[in-house]
Parts: structure tokens; C-alpha cells; sequence
């Protein structure tokens, strides 16, 4: 499955940062196998964006205007909003919607934004990549992004299509009910709505306070 991360490649956008990274930052080295299977990935095409934006890889390094690997996994960014939820993952893409794809215990999961929930996807980079392709409909919200842009114009850098109405209180995967919003404000938002449905009864009316 090799063959997978190539292919991948080979529809992806150029590195969203011109130079390959130099420095293996503690969150790799973290990592293990996966995250010396990341540095690969990134040595080769440092973050990129696919499926007309749907999907983005995060970059190592710094340059003006790029949401960057250690950024992102800042606690203070918007991880601190997940309090235990995000503990031990290393987000390295997301989809059109901000749902992340991280490392954790070995495996590469999905991390859905609205609940704090994962889901064990792959046991190795170039499998995710395999699922990505065969299902990038599903996991990467192309269809919808697609759409979204045809009406609306290319998605502004560092933005997600965030619901108006969360998925998980009930709001629908339509072009209505989404809106461009930057990723780390999507990010945060949701978070504060996990901390306060997280132990709520399937059923439960719901009261949101956002910060």
C-alpha cells in the first residue's frame, strides 16, 4: 500500500511550505513509527491540501499566512477546549469540516470535533491513505466542499466549512447549512459544545453557551 501515499501525492496540491523540513520536533519523536512515517510523508511534500481543499496535511515549519504541525497541536491553540479528550493525539490533517485525523497509541483515528470521539481508522500512513482514496467522499467531505466552492469560490486558506446548526444536534449535511469559518475558531467552537453535551442523554434538550 505504499502505492497509496503516492497516489496521493500525485493529486495533491505543491508543499504548502517551499522547504522540506530539517528538524524533527519532539511531536514526531513522540510518535513512534507513525510519527517517523509522518517526517517521511513530509520530507517529501511538506503539508498539502487534496480533493479541492477537502483534505489538509499539516506542514513543519514556520511561513507567514500557514497553520503549522506544532501550532496546530498547541494546548492553548484550541486542544485545551477537548480537556482529556485530546490528550496523546498528534493532529496531523482534517477534513473539509475540521474533523481530524491524529496518531495516537500506534494507530492513525479520526477525531469527530462536535463529540471528541475517535475512530481507529489505520495501523500505518500509507493505509490511511489507501481509506482516504477508496473512501474520499466519506472522509474527506469532498462532495460538499466541492459544491460549496462552486457556488461560493475557492475555500480562503486556513478555513473549514463549519455546520451553523453542529451535525450532532441535528443539523444537515447541506450546502445551507455551511459557512466558511477559520479552522482554529471552528476548532474551539466545537470544542466548548463537546464540554457541555459530552454527558448529556440521547434525547437531551440542549441549552449551548458560546464563549
Amino acid at each position: 500500500m505504499t502505492g497509496s501515499l503516492d497516489k496521493l501525492l500525485s493529486i495533491s496540491s505543491g508543499s504548502l511550505i517551499d522547504c522540506a523540513p530539517t528538524r524533527r520536533i519532539p511531536l514526531i519523536e513522540r510518535a513512534g513509527i507513525l510519527g517517523q512515517e509522518l517526517w517521511s510523508l513530509l520530507t517529501r511534500r511538506n503539508g498539502l491540501y487534496a480533493f479541492e481543499s477537502a483534505l489538509r496535511i499539516f506542514p513543519i515549519g514556520a511561513a507567514e499566512g500557514v497553520m503549522d504541525l506544532e501550532r496546530w497541536n498547541s494546548h492553548d491553540l484550541w486542544r485545551s477546549r477537548y480537556d482529556e479528550l485530546a490528550v496523546g493525539c498528534l493532529f496531523f490533517a482534517e477534513d473539509a469540516f475540521g474533523g481530524q485525523f491524529c496518531v495516537r497509541d500506534d494507530k492513525i483515528f479520526s477525531f469527530d470535533p462536535e463529540t471528541g470521539q475517535v475512530k481507529e481508522m489505520a495501523t500505518s500512513l500509507a493505509q490511511w491513505a489507501d481509506r482516504l482514496l477508496s473512501r474520499y467522499d466519506v472522509l474527506t467531505g469532498f462532495p460538499l466542499a466541492h459544491d460549496w466552492q462552486q457556488r461560493h469560490g475557492p475555500l480562503p486558506a486556513n478555513c473549514r466549512l463549519v455546520p451553523t446548526i453542529p451535525f450532532v444536534l441535528g443539523g444537515q449535511y447541506s450546502l445551507d447549512n455551511l459557512h466558511a469559518l477559520d479552522a482554529v475558531e471552528g476548532m474551539r467552537l466545537r470544542g466548548d459544545i463537546t464540554r457541555q453535551i459530552r454527558d448529556l442523554p440521547d434525547g437531551a434538550k440542549v441549552k449551548l453557551t458560546v464563549k
